[in-house]
């Protein structure tokens, strides 16, 4: 009994640990992103003004809406399709292991072998890098997460009441309106807002298939471009901030998928 007790409180004591190892830092720069003095790492009041600073820097509000652009087209794109290969795949039913291989590469590649592999795709095709190239390549990205998300809901799906449905005499199209997309939207939507997630904090994948200067930099290009001169309490203040979206886009997908699993 007692060394079961001291198993487990060594077991609670090294959790501990992670936790801390894993998010002392974050909570560190959230605090610091608050301070009023210019040191990085030394706390000399509280204010507001690195975030109000942010508010006035072109350089960022121009990364931030590109981040924004890209986030969005990329994952309306990477829903859509993501939502009908799983759809395809379900309906056909046997598939080998090529097949899911093939759909889940992007997920297991590195982003680094994956970034090379879209430039040299791009500049294989002569196609000039920018935010178009950026937005392709997180479509390829993004599209496994969505379609692994739409699934698992697809799993449990009833095909029968879609066989009901043409049976009737409705359309592919309308059963799939009134049908297929209610049953399975939670999901859908959980995956859009993974995919929204990814997309605004990926960075390698970016910056390989960026063109130059401003228009095609988005707020981890920037992030990295300004860090390379040292940390302040501005970096602190944009790197709280885009942790924050992340965040909050994060868990609304878990609370939905989570739902979608439970059914």
């Amino acid at each position: 009994m007692t060394q079961s007790f001291a198993r487990i409180l060594g077991l609670r004591a090294i959790l501990v640990l992670v936790f801390a190892f894993l998010y002392i830092p974050i909570a560190v720069l959230v605090a610091l992103s608050f301070n009023q003095g210019g040191l990085p790492t030394v706390w000399s009041g509280f204010s507001l003004k690195w975030y109000a600073s942010l508010a006035g820097n072109a350089a960022i509000l121009s990364a931030a809406l590109n981040t924004l652009i890209v986030a969005l087209v990329s994952t309306a794109i990477a829903t859509l399709l993501g939502t009908l290969l799983a759809i395809g795949v379900e309906m056909r039913r046997q598939y080998g292991s090529g097949l899911e291989a093939l759909i889940f590469a992007p997920m297991i590649i590195p982003d680094i072998v994956l970034a090379v592999a879209m430039l040299s795709f791009f500049s294989m095709l002569d196609f000039t890098l920018g935010l178009h190239t950026i937005i392709l390549a997180h479509v390829v990205f993004n599209l496994a997460f969505v379609c692994s998300v739409v699934r698992a809901r697809l799993k449990s799906f009833d095909w029968s009441i879609v066989e009901a449905s043409a049976d009737l005499g409705a359309s592919a199209v309308t059963t799939f309106r009134r049908v297929t997309l209610p049953v399975i939207a939670p999901a859908v939507v959980a995956g859009a807002l993974l995919a929204f997630t990814l997309s605004v904090d990926e960075f390698i994948i970016a910056f390989f298939t960026a063109g130059a200067g401003r228009a095609s930099t988005t707020l981890p290009m920037q992030i990295y471009s300004m860090i390379r001169f040292g940390i302040t309490p501005e970096i602190n203040a944009l790197a709280t901030i885009v942790m924050a979206v992340s965040i909050t886009a994060l868990t609304l997908s878990q609370r939905l998928n989570r739902g979608v699993i439970g059914q």
